[in-house]
C-alpha cells in the first residue's frame, strides 16, 4: 500500500495498462483476500489519478486559497481607490469608516458568493457531471478577471464587489465538485489521501497568493487588478488540461446508467483493470439507488437537501456534517492570520520584513496538509479532525495567556504568541482543514452526496460570512481573550464528532451507513443490502470477469442466441 501511494505522488508507475486492453480475467483465488491482492499490486492507473487530481485542483480548491490570500496584500491601495474614485464621481471624498464599509463589501462578497455557488454546485454536479462543472466553473473567474481589469478605466469600485461576488461562486462551485469528484474516482484504498488533496492544494493557494502580493511581483500599487485577476491563469490550465482526464466512473454508472463509459473511466483510473470488487461495491450502490427510486414512486433518486433535513435514516450523517462544516470556519484559523502581522512587529521584526515572514504562516498550512495527506490512510480520518481540534483548543488557551501577559509587558510573550500563531495553523491544517471535504463523499451514498455538499457548503460559507462580520466587533469587546469563543468552538467540535462520527477509513460505503444506522437507530432488511442476485451470480468474486460481461445490462440472457 506504501509502494501504491507514494507512486499516486510521485508518478513512479512500474506498468502501465492501455485504454484499448480487454480484461481478459480477474481470477480471484478463494483462500486469499480478494481487497488484499488488489491494493498490493502495483497501480497502472497511479499516473492518470495523479495527474486527474492535479489539473482538477489547480483549477478548483487551489482557487480558493489563492482567492482569499491575493486580496490581503492590496488593501490599502484599493481604499485609495475606491475614495478616489467617489472624489471624481461627487467631488468630495469619503469619511474612513465609509471607505472602510466599501472594503467590508468587497471582502464579504466573496462570501456570499461562495454561499450561492455552493447552492449551485449539487445541481451542476447532477447535470453535467463532476468533471464539465469543474470546467463551466471558470467562466464565473474568468468573468470577475475581466471586470477587476476593467475597473480602473470604468473608474467602478462596484465592479469590484461584482468581481469579487464572482470569484466566490467559483470557489462555491469548486469546493464542493472537486471532494465528490476525487471521493467516487480514487479507490477505496486512496479515497482519503485522494479527496484530501483538496486540503493541499487549498494551502499551496494560500501559500502562493502570499507570494505573488509581495511588493516586489505584483503587490505594487500599479499592479493591484493584475494581483487580483491573476486567478485566471490557473483556470485556463484547468481549461486545458482536464478535459483529457475521465469522468466520475461513479456518476457515469450510477446517475448516468452509462455502465460502458464507467469501466472506461476505471480502466484508465486504474490501470486497464478493473477491480472485481470495486465493480461489485458500484453495482450494488446501484441496484440499492434503483430500489430507493422504486420505492418512493420516483423515477430520478437524486435528493434535495429539503429531503435530507426530512429523512431519519440520514439524521446522524447530516448533524455530523452540518457540525463539521461549520467548526471548519468558526474555529478561528482565519481570524488568526489577522493577528499575524501585529504578532511579529511586536517580537521585532521590522515591519518591511513582516510580509516575508507572513508567508511563513501559508507554508505551515500547506506543509502541515501535506504531513496529514500522508497520515491520513495510516491514522484515520476521525483521529485527525478530533486530534486536530484538541490541539487548536490547547493553543487557543496558550495563545490566550500569551496576549494578556503580553500586554502586562512581560517579556519573551510576543515569541510564544508568534510561536502560537504557526502551531495553531499547523494544527488545523493537520486535520480539520482537509477531513471535513471528504466527510460527505464518504459518508453519503450517490443520490444524497450532492445535496450533502450543497448543505455542508452552505453552512461552511455562512459561518465564514459570519466569522468576518462579526469579527472586528468581538476583539474590540473582548479585547487579548477574543480567542477564547474560538476555543469553546474548538472544544465543542471535538466533543461532538468524537460522539458522532465513526472512522471511516478504509471502508465501504455500506459498512459505514450500517454504523450510522445504529446510531440512527433504523434497521434495515439484509437483502437491502445485498446484491441483486442476477448481478451478484455474474460479477460475483473468484469467477473470471470479462469486459463485455462488465458493460452488458445484467438483464440481459448472456445465454441468448440470435434467430436466424
Amino acid at each position: 500500500m506504501t509502494r501504491r501511494f507514494l507512486g499516486l505522488y510521485y508518478c513512479c508507475v512500474e506498468h502501465r495498462g492501455h485504454l484499448s486492453s480487454v480484461i481478459a480475467t480477474l481470477l480471484m483465488s478463494s483462500t486469499s483476500d480478494p481487497e488484499q491482492d488488489e491494493t498490493s499490486k502495483p497501480s497502472g492507473g497511479g499516473r492518470t489519478l495523479a495527474l486527474t487530481v492535479c489539473s482538477a485542483a489547480i483549477g478548483g480548491t487551489f482557487q480558493y486559497g489563492y482567492n482569499i490570500s491575493i486580496i490581503n496584500s492590496p488593501t490599502s491601495y484599493i481604499q485609495v481607490f475606491i475614495n478616489d474614485t467617489y472624489v471624481k464621481r461627487w467631488g468630495t471624498g469619503l469619511e474612513t469608516p465609509q471607505v472602510t464599509l466599501v472594503w467590508t463589501l468587497i471582502v464579504s462578497a466573496f462570501s456570499l458568493g461562495g454561499l450561492l455557488g455552493a447552492l449551485l454546485a449539487g445541481p451542476l454536479a447532477v447535470r453535467f457531471g463532476r468533471k464539465n462543472s469543474l470546467l463551466l466553473n471558470n467562466s464565473f473567474l474568468f468573468a470577475g478577471a475581466v471586470l477587476v481589469l476593467t475597473c480602473r478605466m470604468a473608474e467602478s469600485f462596484e465592479m469590484l464587489i461584482c468581481a469579487r461576488f464572482l470569484v466566490g461562486m467559483n470557489s462555491g462551485v469548486s469546493m464542493n465538485v472537486q471532494p465528490m469528484y476525487f471521493g467516487e474516482s480514487a479507490p477505496k484504498h486512496l479515497r482519503g489521501a485522494t479527496a484530501f488533496s483538496s486540503a493541499v492544494f487549498t494551502a499551496f493557494g494560500i501559500f502562493l497568493g502570499q507570494v505573488v502580493g509581495l511588493t516586489e511581483v505584483l503587490g505594487a500599487e500599479p499592479l493591484w487588478p493584475y494581483l487580483l485577476a491573476s486567478n485566471a491563469l490557473p483556470g485556463l490550465i484547468q481549461l486545458l488540461t482536464l478535459p483529457w482526464f475521465p469522468e466520475s466512473p461513479r456518476y457515469l454508472l450510477i446517475d448516468r446508467g452509462d455502465r460502458e463509459a464507467c469501466v472506461k473511466a476505471l480502466q484508465r483510473l486504474r490501470g486497464g483493470e478493473v477491480p472485481v470488487s470495486e465493480m461489485d461495491e458500484l453495482l450494488q450502490e446501484q441496484q440499492l439507488q434503483k430500489s430507493a427510486a422504486l420505492n418512493s414512486g420516483s423515477a430520478a433518486s437524486t435528493r434535495t437537501p429539503w429531503s435530507l433535513f426530512k429523512s431519519r435514516d440520514l439524521r446522524c450523517q447530516l448533524r455530523t456534517v452540518m457540525a463539521a462544516s461549520s467548526a471548519m470556519m468558526l474555529c478561528g484559523n482565519d481570524s488568526i492570520y489577522f493577528y499575524a502581522s501585529y504578532i511579529f512587529l511586536e517580537a521585532g521584526i521590522p515591519p518591511e520584513k513582516v510580509q516575508y515572514i507572513t508567508i511563513g504562516t501559508g507554508a505551515s498550512e500547506f506543509t502541515a496538509s501535506i504531513l496529514s495527506n500522508l497520515l491520513i490512510e495510516r491514522v484515520g480520518r476521525r483521529y485527525l479532525l478530533i486530534g486536530g481540534y484538541c490541539l487548536m483548543s490547547c493553543w487557543s488557551l496558550v495563545f490566550t495567556i500569551a496576549l494578556t501577559l503580553q500586554s502586562h509587558g512581560v517579556a519573551g510573550m510576543p515569541y510564544l504568541s508568534m510561536a502560537c500563531v504557526f502551531a495553531y495553523i499547523l494544527s488545523f491544517g493537520l486535520g480539520p482543514a482537509g477531513v471535513t471535504g471528504i466527510l460527505p463523499a464518504e459518508i453519503f451514498d450517490q443520490a444524497s452526496r450532492p445535496a450533502a455538499y450543497m448543505v455542508a457548503g452552505s453552512f461552511m460559507w455562512i459561518s465564514l460570512f459570519l466569522v468576518g462580520m462579526l469579527f472586528p466587533f468581538i476583539v474590540g469587546s473582548l479585547g487579548n481573550i477574543c480567542f477564547l469563543p474560538f476555543m469553546a468552538v474548538c472544544v465543542l467540535s471535538s466533543v461532538f464528532l468524537g460522539l458522532t462520527l465513526p472512522e471511516t477509513k478504509g471502508k465501504t460505503l455500506s459498512e459505514i451507513t450500517a454504523e450510522f444506522d445504529k446510531k440512527n437507530g433504523v434497521k434495515r432488511e439484509n437483502q437491502d443490502m445485498q446484491l441483486d442476485d442476477t448481478i451478484g451470480d455474474q460479477y460475483k468474486l473468484g469467477k473470471a470477469v470479462s469486459f463485455t460481461s462488465l458493460t452488458q445490462d445484467p438483464d440481459h440472457d448472456p445465454d441468448q442466441k440470435n434467430q436466424v
